[in-house]
């Protein structure tokens, strides 16, 4: 059987990372696109030992000639991309910068497929933050509701993949996913901070965590089975689109108060809250029905609430990334 290519595009993150990691253990020949390929973006590789097998490349997403280039040379059976300024709250600040790396990227990726005429199969890296507020579960047919410029660029792309599977037959697809955790995670995501400030609470390096909105809830799984539903997607008969998600919200008062417990600290003692860390335009609740996927791709979240605290705490005190 012939050894598959897959290519990935912004691969220096967390899900890049992981995924890489995972394609690696089933015989893929990896190649690794960011803007930067170089040794200084190389901490999540080395943290899981796989920077030495994977093939890296330099590409410019927002570079139409960039990218098909890139495309052509490496001739992927599956394209992955996960690319495009991540964070919700960065995203209010910097909105201009934000849509052109989610959304530019992803038609230049797009496009450049039907110009070579490939039969590659394309994932693309979708967001629960399309949906904004969402007491109810929703489900792939729940209509789109962003509040933040995140969230919109990511409900663009979303209509962006649909359009060209549907217009020429791309097989393409995007994983609608829930918020997914791992220690690979930017600083600049809450669940990070909170790990690393209790760590360094309990040795008593800092004594206050400093937080915004306590009483906002999240479904938060494990980056690892994540990837795991990506590269699942791209295994299907016919191309469509999954929510990826654990089923199961928290509030982030919770996940604080489990952080302490797991670091035999009253939570109470040591949280303040900042009113300037408040997002303009945040929503309180995120909830999710994955059963699709379950259906559909045999996957299924095993790490959930707690568990996946205690994975995260568990790995900050052993220092280890999976």
């Amino acid at each position: 059987m012939k050894q598959k290519t897959a290519l990935i595009f912004g691969s220096t993150g967390q899900d890049g990372a992981y995924l890489a990691n995972l394609l690696l253990s089933k015989n893929y020949i990896v190649y690794g696109a960011s803007r930067d390929a170089t040794s200084k973006n190389m901490l999540n590789f080395n943290l899981l030992n796989i920077a030495h097998k994977i093939n890296f490349i330099n590409v410019s997403l927002n570079d139409f000639r960039s990218v098909i280039q890139v495309i052509n040379k490496t001739k992927p059976d599956e394209i992955y991309n996960l690319s495009g300024q991540s964070s919700v709250a960065l995203s209010f600040e910097q909105p201009v910068e934000t849509f052109e790396s989610i959304v530019i990227a992803t038609i230049n990726i797009l496009e450049a497929i039907k110009f070579l005429d490939l039969t590659c199969r394309f994932y693309n890296a979708g967001s629960s933050e399309v949906y904004g507020n969402s007491a109810k579960p929703v489900d792939e047919k729940t209509s789109f509701n962003p509040k933040s410029p995140y969230g919109i660029a990511k409900a663009t792309s979303f209509w962006q993949v649909l359009n060209y599977r549907e217009s020429y037959g791309i097989f393409a697809t995007t994983g609608i996913l829930f918020n997914h955790e791992s220690p690979l995670r930017n600083e600049r995501f809450v669940t990070k901070k909170i790990i690393d400030t209790v760590d360094r609470i309990s040795r008593k390096e800092l004594d206050k965590l400093i937080l915004g909105n306590l009483n906002v809830s999240r479904d938060w799984g494990w980056a690892p089975e994540y990837v795991e539903a990506m590269w699942l997607m791209l295994q299907t008969d016919v191309a469509d689109d999954y929510i990826i998600a654990t089923g199961e919200t928290i509030s982030l008062e919770y996940f604080v108060k489990k952080t302490f417990e797991l670091y035999d600290l009253d939570w109470r003692n040591f949280v303040e809250v900042d009113n300037n860390l408040l997002r303009p335009n945040d929503f309180k609740t995120s909830t999710a029905c994955p059963l699709k996927a379950e259906q559909e791709l045999n996957w299924k979240a095993k790490l959930k609430k707690d568990k996946l605290i205690e994975k995260l705490v568990e790995c900050k005190k052993q220092n280890k990334a999976i």
